[in-house]
């Protein structure tokens, strides 16, 4: 496996994570869960299915190869799920409305103590490590994602009376979980989160007070339980972090620029951050004046959500206005979230999908020259 560095990684062309299924990997996990086929089964479909992601990834030239999170349902939950002491419970009502669905995921809830007894997820990254020549990415949810949904509200008083207990046990099972990805060989890792996008939205602050919290203060609560997260992680993990506007069914959940979240999510002890800026919904670039030194965001500029190509003049002149607050060496290019958080997929082809991440990589060669 290539050796990777906060100088390299994220790359100058990079991607969120998730693909479209392909249509007969999806069809085999509705039979696994039907009770028609076998575990065997769907695990020789999958691993099909990620041989055939891996090899495409690297004939368009990227540099990070992810498994696609083909063996996930939710690109958040069933991470979660395998946490001690979460509990998926169904969503009671459309709590974060999203635009043109009604379908809602499971909200995680915490009714006992947090913890991590297993490696999760580690299986997925070896066969990924094992089928790449080039860096393997591996994606998890960040640690707000325990909270963000339910709040409050959705951790036991019983089992934590003091929620500051309850941060301390995500941040151990979380450097836990991330040292058993270590040990497999991961040096690419991106937490996903939501949560500092959506707390741009005043729908969504509203629903965090109505939860119990005070979303001026979550910002900084997240950043500090991704910090304890990483909190000793070794010098050779380059980490980044992904964070969106909602993407299910090419829907959206939130709006608004970054300037109420952006101190608190630049305190995280992160390489970079892959920030959405698809469309007017996530503000200007005015933010990005924030950013540390030393570190680097990724342009989220190809949408993930409609399958018309944007076109390089666009992209060009959009990382040209960016710079004018980051220098451009600074700077990455990718789509703005992945192309199917949840295994139901976005609105457009596997085709489109290509595509986009072709021309992702072609601007940035043409643009960095590197």
């Amino acid at each position: 496996m290539p050796q990777v560095s906060t100088a390299t990684v994220p790359f100058r062309a990079d991607h969120v994570g998730s693909l479209l299924r392909p249509p007969g990997l999806s069809a085999v996990r509705s039979a696994f869960k039907a009770g028609e086929v076998d575990a065997r089964h769907r695990a020789q479909a999958e691993d099909l299915a990620v041989r055939g992601a891996v090899q495409r990834q690297q004939e368009i030239g990227l540099q990070s190869i992810t498994d696609g999170e083909f063996r996930r349902d939710w690109w958040h939950l069933d991470f979660l799920a395998q946490l001690e002491g979460v509990t998926l419970k169904a969503n009671p009502g459309p709590k974060f409305r999203i635009e043109g669905q009604s379908e809602q995921p499971p909200i995680p809830t915490v009714t006992g103590r947090i913890s991590c007894s297993r490696p999760i997820m580690v299986e997925h990254f070896r066969f990924l490590k094992s089928v790449t020549r080039a860096t393997p990415k591996m994606t998890i949810p960040s640690p707000a994602m325990l909270h963000l949904r339910a709040g409050r509200a959705g951790v036991s008083t019983q089992v934590y009376p003091d929620v500051e207990e309850f941060w301390v046990d995500v941040a151990a099972a979380y450097r836990v979980a991330i040292g058993h990805l270590y040990d497999a060989g991961c040096r690419y890792l991106q937490l996903d989160d939501v949560s500092f996008a959506y707390l741009c939205d005043p729908r969504i602050q509203a629903t965090s007070r109505a939860n119990g919290d005070d979303p001026a203060l979550l910002p900084r609560t997240y950043a500090a339980a991704i910090n304890a997260a990483l909190a000793n992680k070794p010098v050779d993990l380059c980490v980044t972090i992904h964070t969106c506007r909602g993407n299910f069914k090419s829907a959206w959940v939130a709006e608004g620029g970054y300037a109420p979240v952006v101190e608190a999510m630049f305190s995280t002890n992160v390489d970079a951050y892959f920030m959405e800026f698809d469309d007017e919904r996530a503000g200007g670039f005015e933010p990005l004046k924030s950013l540390p030194r030393g570190k680097r965001v990724v342009l989220g500029l190809v949408t993930t959500k409609l399958g018309e190509l944007e076109s390089k003049d666009k992209l060009k002149r959009r990382i040209d206005e960016a710079a004018q607050f980051v220098p451009l060496e600074h700077l990455c290019l990718s789509p703005q979230c992945g192309f199917s958080s949840t295994h139901h997929g976005n609105a457009l082809s596997q085709d489109e999908q290509w595509r986009k991440l072709e021309r992702v990589v072609e601007v940035a060669r043409e643009v960095w020259r590197e």
